[in-house]
């Protein structure tokens, strides 16, 4: 069982020898050594792993170790951190940081220029992700050794804070009580020299800012325009924006994981059974509260009696007066006697004592009242009438207290499940709310599809908004139009914060990219506190889709703050539709308490060969429908560009094609997600 009282350590060794030869890695041992000897019983090492020099395999590793709920207080790499061709070390880890720590890198620096100058050449990166923090070391063992000797005493408390144990607490007794926990000597204040005397300063009323000695106060050694931002800076301008980007690349199924992990579960509301409920999903078991039926009831038209198995009834054979009349209405019936029947109609109550019922084609009329208008006797012509006959007893169909609806099961729009609802009594039920989705189109160049006049040079019609509005509806959710924001950063902050107000999903398009006005991803993250979960995947179309969540305060009563979820979608019209199916589905789905989340997945035959992507999983729109026996088969909707919303053009799949050389032939077996019905032969 792990020890929680302990932190928890992982390291990883960045090496191509050592990835395919493990046995020979000598820094894993050596970083073991040091915590071994001068760590205490502070921390326990986990996982080790080895990988080559790939920034999505170190991304993979580190991503890993600090973004579940099992995370990690720190993680090590070594390797990786020179000027060679192959060190990618620091590109792979940067982008991952979400609080650089200079004052780390600081100190792992200092301690290697006592020992080489060349030390100057190591580009070491600290910081925390989430909760973790994270230190890169060089690839020798000797100086990922003193590296982390330098910084070792002070990462139980940088490790405490990153996890969030409370600053008062860790910081009481002050910096003093915080070096001698750590088992470090506070510096000594050196004497100066002045004329040739060796003198102590204690002027403590004086300045010492030009002084040699003195207590001068902490320095920095960057600028904070120096340092790896987050995200674009917009006010820097076009000269100081990435030129690559510094999100990961995730693949699709790791980026799925992330949604699942970051959307909110859903809430729980009690709603009256209605209408309304069409599209819900019961968020707790249903228990009948009446039976069905709740009284014994006809199965027929004919009349009811006393069956012929009854100890004082030899016979049901024979004239019968007809002494009384239960129609299928509310109202009192009277008891029925031995040798009496009376008429009845379908689903209408039996009279008290009655035990059965005899059809209407099974009798004849053998006498009227006087006035014509109503039976006076009839003549059943069977005598095996036996108890129970043409009888819906009470509860046959639902007893009192069954559970006729479970948790998970959803109200469809066929009707039965409300029918057997109302049936029941079941006045009001708990479902889970279906979140409120807002879409938005960024882009100064975007204007209104239905504008009238001709397009001016540069402008794009609208075609997102719509198009996923008209998605979303369809799969069961509200959308709210939330119109077009500009480019603009006020302007798009404000459009945001005004969106996060009202809904509790909102997709956006546009602006994610790598150009001068794509600032969702840097507006998400400074000026809404945001959170970005990935801004990259391996797909086509929609490699540059993210995900964030941003955190809003609580209303009234509440006391955690909300997560909002932002979905933001390429501009690309193609890229956008295949984005939302792919990612923003399964994530309406969990919010709604949907089951199973995201679209079906099938097996189809394609009807051509397509070409694959080398780099990137590529998901190609078809039309699927039935082949000659009987299976499912594919046919491409032609030329599958990122901007032609025309390959969606009667498409109800896509097609999953691996990220791979050549392409998948004509006649293979391949997955595809339905996003509609099934037609006929293709």
């Amino acid at each position: 069982m792990a020890d929680h009282s302990k932190l928890r350590a992982a390291i990883l060794i960045i090496s191509e020898t050592a990835s395919k030869d493990p046995a020979t890695d000598k820094g894993i041992p050596a970083l073991q050594e040091v915590f071994a000897e001068k760590a205490g019983d502070r921390w326990t090492f986990n996982e080790t792993r080895i990988v080559p020099d790939s920034v999505l395999d170190i991304q993979r590793a580190i991503t890993g170790w600090s973004d579940g709920e099992e995370f990690f207080n720190l993680v090590l790499t070594s390797g990786g951190t020179g000027f060679t061709v192959k060190d990618v070390t620091p590109e792979a880890v940067s982008p991952l940081i979400h609080k650089h720590a200079p004052g780390l890198v600081h100190g792992m620096l200092a301690a290697s220029l006592k020992v080489t100058p060349f030390a100057m050449m190591a580009r070491p990166v600290a910081g925390v992700r989430n909760k973790t923090l994270i230190l890169t070391l060089p690839g020798s063992p000797k100086g990922a050794k003193e590296n982390l000797e330098a910084v070792l005493p002070q990462l139980v408390h940088a490790c405490q804070q990153a996890a969030g144990a409370d600053s008062r607490s860790l910081h009481v007794g002050g910096t003093k009580k915080l070096e001698q926990d750590a088992g470090l000597q506070p510096p000594k204040q050196e004497a100066t020299l002045v004329q040739g005397h060796h003198h102590h300063s204690h002027d403590h009323g004086h300045s010492h800012s030009h002084g040699q000695g003195g207590h001068s106060g902490p320095k920095a050694h960057t600028k904070p325009e120096d340092r790896p931002p987050i995200s674009n800076d917009p006010s820097a301008g076009p000269t100081r924006r990435y030129r690559e980007s510094p999100y990961p690349m995730l693949s699709v199924d790791d980026a799925l994981q992330l949604i699942d992990q970051h959307t909110p579960e859903p809430t729980v509301i009690s709603v009256p059974v209605n209408e309304s409920l069409v599209g819900s999903v019961l968020a707790s078991d249903v228990a009948a509260r009446e039976s069905v039926p709740a009284f014994r009831a006809s199965t027929v038209d004919g009349y009811a009696i006393i069956a012929s198995n009854h100890i004082m009834v030899p016979s049901t054979k024979g004239i019968f007066p007809v002494t009384g009349v239960s129609h299928a209405q509310a109202g009192e019936v009277p008891a029925l006697q031995i040798g009496e029947v009376a008429r009845i109609t379908t689903g209408a109550p039996l009279p008290p004592k009655a035990t059965s019922v005899v059809m209407v084609e099974d009798t004849v009329l053998r006498s009227m009242t006087d006035d014509g208008m109503e039976e006076d006797e009839i003549e059943v012509l069977t005598g095996d009438i036996k108890d129970g006959e043409n009888v819906r007893e009470v509860g046959s169909d639902v007893m009192a207290g069954d559970v006729v609806m479970k948790k998970g099961e959803g109200i469809t729009a066929v009707g039965g499940e409300l029918g057997l609802l109302a049936s029941v009594g079941t006045r009001e039920v708990s479902i889970y709310r279906k979140p409120v989705v807002g879409v938005l189109s960024t882009g100064d160049e975007i204007v209104p599809h239905d504008r009238q006049g001709d397009l001016r040079l540069g402008e794009v019609r609208d075609t997102n908004r719509p198009t996923l509005l008209t998605a979303i509806r369809g799969s069961g959710f509200e959308a709210v139009d939330l119109g077009i924001a500009s480019d603009k950063p006020g302007a798009l902050e404000e459009a945001l914060r005004a969106a996060l107000r009202t809904v509790d999903v909102l997709v956006t398009t546009g602006g994610v990219s790598m150009g001068e006005l794509d600032l969702l991803k840097p507006t998400l993250e400074r000026a809404l506190g945001g959170t970005i979960h990935f801004g990259r995947v391996a797909m086509k179309p929609g490699k540059p889709t993210t995900f964030a969540t941003v955190p809003i305060k609580p209303t009234a009563g509440g006391t955690h703050d909300a997560q909002k979820v932002v979905f933001a979608l390429p501009g690309n019209p193609a890229s956008a539709v295949v984005t939302f199916h792919l990612f923003v589905l399964p994530a309406l789905h969990k919010l709604g308490g949907v089951s199973p989340r995201g679209l079906p997945r099938v097996k189809v035959v394609l009807a051509e060969a397509v070409r694959c992507d080398a780099r990137r999983a590529e998901f190609h729109r078809v039309v699927v429908g039935v082949d000659g026996e009987g299976g499912l088969r594919a046919v491409s909707t032609g030329v599958q560009r990122s901007s032609r919303i025309g390959s969606f053009k009667g498409a109800n799949a896509l097609v999953c094609l691996p990220a791979r050389e050549g392409r998948v032939e004509k006649g293979e077996r391949v997955d595809a997600l339905l996003m509609g019905m099934v037609g006929g032969e293709v």
